[in-house]
């Protein structure tokens, strides 16, 4: 099939613009499956430590909330950039639950197993819900970067909840 000139001028002109268009975007945002950055995960995880044992309490985690994302926003709060930067540290988050599922899972009884695996379950539609609240409520560009600290937030309560199994595992084993 051969083209006219002005036919392959209008593709190259679609290319080109959509080029512009995801430039314009820039990088996507993190998204849940990605790993991150060993940094990240040092900084959470030093900050863990430092908050006493492993796994002592909620509170003393929750000291832990935002040390990826503060210093990554730093002064520039835009929208675009807090979501960015929340995304980032969700993924640490997202990897202490993820770890700590597998341990805890490899502790537990069958009928156990069944138990956490349908808590872990409950959970994520209960943040999704709950999240998804934020923009449904506010609607608007206000709504993204809180929906985002929302996930954030409560992905970090669940990695410090279920960091208390995990420590209570470690201790039995002892």
């Amino acid at each position: 099939m051969c083209l006219s000139v002005g036919s392959r001028h209008m593709q190259f002109r679609h290319l080109f613009v959509l080029a512009l268009a995801l430039i314009a975007v820039g990088p996507l945002p993190a998204r849940a499956g990605d790993a991150p950055a060993a940094k990240d995960v040092a900084t959470i995880d030093d900050c863990l430590r430092k908050q006493g044992k492993e796994g002592s309490s909620e509170a003393e985690g929750l000291a832990c909330l935002m040390t990826v994302a503060k210093p990554c926003i730093g002064s520039d709060d835009r929208d675009r950039r807090a979501i960015d930067c929340l995304n980032r540290e969700q993924l640490v988050w997202d990897k202490i639950i993820n770890d700590s599922y597998k341990l805890i899972m490899n502790a537990l009884e069958p009928d156990q197993q069944a138990k956490l695996r349908e808590m872990q379950r409950s959970w994520i539609h209960t943040r999704d819900l709950t999240c998804n609240f934020w923009y449904d409520y506010f609607q608007g560009t206000m709504a993204y970067p809180m929906s985002a600290n929302c996930n954030n937030r409560e992905t970090a309560r669940r990695a410090i909840f279920l960091r208390i199994f995990v420590a209570d595992i470690a201790e039995r084993q002892k």
